[in-house]
């Protein structure tokens, strides 16, 4: 970054077209655009792939409300499909019983890093634009998340497993896609004086100072990876133990991200409700997150917007995040882990 810095390169430029050859390499897709955030990413991809008023995207509840916002963004209407019950990722049942004529893509999400089910999506034959935030490293099916999709999305927010603070990135196969979101992520003048546009385009390039941050953390993936697994280890080893407490399911056939790990809480098993259990946890010095509230059920679309999502609202109340990142140590998630425990044990006695 002090290299980038030192060149008077700012904007984008040479940094952010490594990063973008890179990300190729690793997520082994043809083509991988740089983009100014997770969320910019997967608007510009909605609109290369020409969803506007008038369509309907059909979306999961149980993500960040970014991913049903782009999609209002756009003059679409977002439809909310429940979710399965062990990965709390969309259930393609559900979806194939929303598509209708107005139908224009389907928007999953890799909760937590697990893959959501593609290939029955894929059999709909609309265009699938993956949120996949949390799925850097992932595959499904053996086949790396980034290469399957018409788009996949990326994030390099400062949580996410490649973090350069802000950015995105977007990667797809197909050279349509590809040259239309280029044509939308930045207005550029072209040569000489005179200048014209194709597009209206966006202000959603990515700065070669965050691509530069980027670049390094590509190459710690595997170390990254290495501790990662490691934290799941030690949390489900613990989380066997304890009744009415249960990790997020993991597709053995797929190839996981670590980048949540998120319990269910069951209430009459184990003694309270998640909030119970969050604000015990705090008092422990314990710092817990929940991914996530179901959108559905937030204001803004709660008041516009009808959803039978049973399942994802039940989830909705039981999720809770643990502490998990390469910035722990292992006597870290040991606190976290005895903190749980004696919690627990608390509560259900």
């Amino acid at each position: 970054m002090v290299q980038t810095l030192r060149s008077g390169w700012l904007t984008t430029g040479p940094k952010a077209a490594e990063l973008e050859r890179r990300a190729t390499e690793v997520l082994e897709a043809e083509h991988v655009i740089a983009i100014a955030s997770g969320t910019a990413a997967l608007h510009l991809a909605l609109v290369a792939l020409g969803v506007g008023p008038g369509d309907e995207v059909i979306t999961t509840p149980i993500t960040w409300p970014a991913t049903a916002n782009v999609i209002v963004h756009t003059g679409a209407t977002p439809v909310f499909s429940d979710v399965r019950e062990g990965d709390l990722n969309i259930d393609p049942t559900r979806v194939a019983d929303l598509v209708t004529e107005r139908t224009k893509a389907i928007l999953p999400v890799d909760l937590a890093g697990q893959p959501c089910d593609l290939d029955p999506l894929l059999a709909l034959g609309h265009p699938i634009i993956e949120d996949a935030a949390h799925a850097f490293e992932s595959a499904y099916r053996g086949r790396k998340i980034g290469s399957i999709s018409d788009a996949t999305c990326f994030s390099l927010y400062a949580t996410k497993n490649v973090a350069a603070g802000e950015g995105g990135l977007i990667a797809t196969n197909r050279a349509d896609v590809a040259g239309a979101i280029r044509e939308l992520r930045l207005m550029r003048r072209g040569d000489g004086s005179l200048y014209d546009i194709g597009v209206p385009g966006y202000k959603a390039n990515l700065s070669d100072v965050l691509a530069a941050i980027a670049v390094v953390q590509l190459g710690k993936l595997e170390r990254h990876a290495e501790i990662r697994t490691r934290q799941f280890a030690l949390y489900d080893e613990a989380v066997a133990e304890l009744d009415g407490i249960a990790p997020l399911a993991r597709d053995t056939r797929d190839t996981h991200a670590f980048h949540l790990y998120i319990v269910r809480i069951d209430a009459e098993r184990a003694g309270a409700t998640r909030d119970e259990y969050q604000r015990a946890l705090a008092e422990e010095l314990i710092s817990t997150s929940i991914h996530f509230l179901p959108v559905h059920r937030l204001t803004w679309y709660r008041e516009r917007f009808r959803a039978d999502c049973p399942v994802a609202e039940r989830a909705g109340s039981e999720v809770l995040s643990l502490p998990l990142s390469p910035a722990h140590s292992d006597a870290d998630i040991g606190d976290a882990i005895d903190a749980l425990r004696r919690v627990h044990a608390r509560l259900t006695t």
